[in-house]
C-alpha cells in the first residue's frame, strides 16, 4: 500500500506571521502524556487487562484441578442401659471417647470435553478483540490529540492576522484623518475606518478567547498545566497522495480496520459457539485419581479398643458421561447459535461496507484539501496584489477608502482560510489512515517533522 510522500507541493504551511524559534511541544510528546492520562484510553486499557485475564481462565477447564479435603472430629460415647425391677441388669455403663482423623487428595484431568475446549478457543479469540478494541481506543486519542492540537495552532494563528488586520486598519483610519484634515477626503472615509477598525478589535478580543479556549480543552486532554504546541515549519511541505490508489486504501480496511476485525472475530466466536451446542451430544470423559488416609484414635463406636488404627485407600478410574435426552434443550440451542452466527456475518458485511465508504470519503477529503489549499494560495497571492493596487489607486485618487478596507478584509481572510485548510488535510491525512485502520502512533512522526523546533 502506498504511503504519503513528503516530497511535491512547494507550498509553505506556515504562515510565516511571527519570527522567531518556535518553543513547545510536538505532537509525538504530547501523545505520550495523553496516553497515561486519557481516562477514555486508559478504560480500554484496562479492558484490555481484564480480556488478558479472562482468556487465560478458560485454560482452567482443560487442565487437572486438584483439591485436598481433611476432617478432624472428637466422639464422647456414652451408653447406658435402662434399670427393669422385674428383670434387673447386670450391665455395666459403657463412657468413653475416640477421635477421627480423615484427609486425602483428589485429582481429576479432563481427558475429552470439546465443550470445554470450544470455551478455551473462544478465550483466545476474545483476546483478539480486546487487541482490536485496544487499537481503535489508541487511534481515537491520536485523532482528538491532533484535532485539539490543531485547533491551538489555528486559533492563534487567527489571533496573529486579526491583530495584523487591526494594525492594518489603523494605518488606514490615520491617512483617512489626514487626508480629511487637508480636504482631500470626506468624513465618510474617517468613518467607514473607525467603523472596521472597532470591528477588529470585537475580533481581536474573540479570538483571544478562543485561543484560551483551544488550549484549555489541549492542557485537559494531555493532563499537564502548561502547553504550547509547535508551529508548522516556514518552507515545510504538505504530505500528498501519490497516484489514484483509493481502492489500496480500500482493500487494506478491509483486514486491518479494528471494526472489520472485531466483526470478523465475533464470526469466529459464534462458530466456536456453535460447537459448544453441538458438544451437548457428545459424551464427556475425565480420569481421577482419589488418595484417602484415615486415623481412628481409641478406637470406634462399635470397637472399644483402646489402640489406634490407621487406614489408606488409593482409587484411579475414569468416568464416561453420555448424554441421551436433556429435554430438547440442546437442539433448540444449536438453533439459537447458529442464528447468531449468521448475524454476525451480516455485521461483517455492514462492518466492512461503512468502512469502505468512510476510507472513500476520507480519501476524497484529503484529495479535495490539498486541491483548496492551492486554491487559497493562488487567491492569497491575488488578494495581496489586489490590496496593493487598491493602496495605489487611493493615493492618486482613483479609489476610495472603503475599497482599500475592502481589499484588506479579503487578504486577510484568505489568511485564515489558508492557514484552515493546511490543518485540515494534516488531520485529514491521519484521519484516513484511521478510516482504514491502519493510523499509528509512528504517523505523528510524519507532521513532527515539519514542525519547528
Amino acid at each position: 500500500m502506498k504511503r504519503f510522500s513528503l516530497s511535491t507541493l512547494a507550498t509553505a504551511l506556515a504562515l510565516g506571521l511571527a519570527a522567531g524559534t518556535a518553543s513547545g511541544q510536538s505532537l509525538t510528546a504530547l501523545y505520550e502524556s495523553a496516553r497515561s492520562y486519557d481516562a477514555p484510553f486508559l478504560s480500554a486499557k484496562a479492558q484490555f487487562d481484564a480480556s488478558v485475564a479472562l482468556a487465560d481462565q478458560t485454560k482452567a477447564a482443560l487442565l487437572p484441578t486438584i483439591g485436598f479435603s481433611g476432617t478432624v472430629s472428637r466422639t464422647d460415647y456414652n451408653l447406658k442401659y435402662p434399670y427393669l425391677p422385674s428383670v434387673g441388669t447386670n450391665n455395666v455403663p459403657q463412657e468413653r471417647f475416640f477421635g477421627n482423623r480423615t484427609y486425602g487428595i483428589n485429582v481429576s484431568q479432563p481427558l475429552y470435553r470439546p465443550g470445554n475446549l470450544a470455551s478455551y478457543n473462544q478465550g483466545q479469540k476474545q483476546l483478539l478483540l480486546a487487541d482490536a478494541q485496544l487499537q481503535a481506543a489508541e487511534q481515537d486519542l491520536i485523532i482528538r490529540l491532533s484535532q485539539a492540537y490543531f485547533d491551538v495552532l489555528a486559533s492563534k494563528d487567527s489571533l496573529t492576522l486579526v491583530k495584523a488586520q487591526k494594525a492594518a486598519v489603523a494605518e488606514q483610519l490615520a491617512s483617512a484623518k489626514r487626508n480629511f484634515e487637508v480636504g482631500t477626503s470626506t468624513i465618510t472615509d474617517t468613518n467607514e475606518a473607525q467603523a472596521r477598525f472597532d470591528l477588529a478589535r470585537a475580533q481581536e478580543i474573540a479570538a483571544e478567547n478562543d485561543v484560551r479556549v483551544k488550549q484549555l480543552a489541549l492542557r485537559t486532554l494531555v493532563g499537564k498545566s502548561h502547553v504550547e504546541p509547535l508551529s508548522i515549519r516556514s518552507g515545510a511541505a504538505l504530505p500528498t497522495l501519490k497516484g489514484d490508489d483509493m481502492t489500496q486504501w480500500v482493500d487494506a480496511a478491509q483486514e486491518a480496520h479494528p471494526s472489520v476485525r472485531s466483526a470478523q472475530i465475533a464470526v469466529d466466536v459464534a462458530m466456536l459457539e456453535n460447537d459448544k451446542s453441538r458438544a451437548g451430544h457428545k459424551p464427556t470423559v475425565d480420569g481421577f485419581i482419589n488418595l484417602n488416609n484415615s486415623s481412628n484414635l481409641q478406637g470406634t463406636n462399635v470397637n472399644n479398643s483402646t489402640t489406634d488404627s490407621r487406614s489408606f485407600s488409593a482409587q484411579a478410574g475414569i468416568t464416561l458421561n453420555i448424554p441421551l435426552f436433556a429435554g430438547f434443550a440442546t437442539q433448540n440451542r444449536l438453533k439459537q447459535t447458529l442464528a447468531l452466527e449468521e448475524k454476525a456475518r451480516n455485521d461483517l458485511d455492514n462492518a466492512k461496507r461503512v468502512v469502505a465508504q468512510a476510507t472513500r470519503t476520507a480519501y476524497l477529503g484529503v484529495e479535495s484539501g490539498l486541491g483548496s489549499v492551492k486554491a487559497y494560495e493562488a487567491a492569497e497571492k491575488s488578494s495581496q496584489s489586489a490590496l496593493d493596487s487598491n493602496k495605489l489607486g487611493y493615493q492618486v485618487g482613483v479609489r476610495i477608502n472603503i475599497d482599500v478596507l475592502n481589499a484588506q478584509s479579503q487578504l486577510y481572510q484568505t489568511k485564515r482560510d489558508l492557514a484552515v485548510a493546511r490543518y485540515n488535510v494534516l488531520l485529514g491525512q491521519l484521519k484516513l489512515r484511521q478510516a482504514n485502520g491502519t493510523l499509528k502512533d509512528g504517523d505523528l512522526a510524519l507532521i513532527d517533522g515539519l514542525l519547528a523546533k
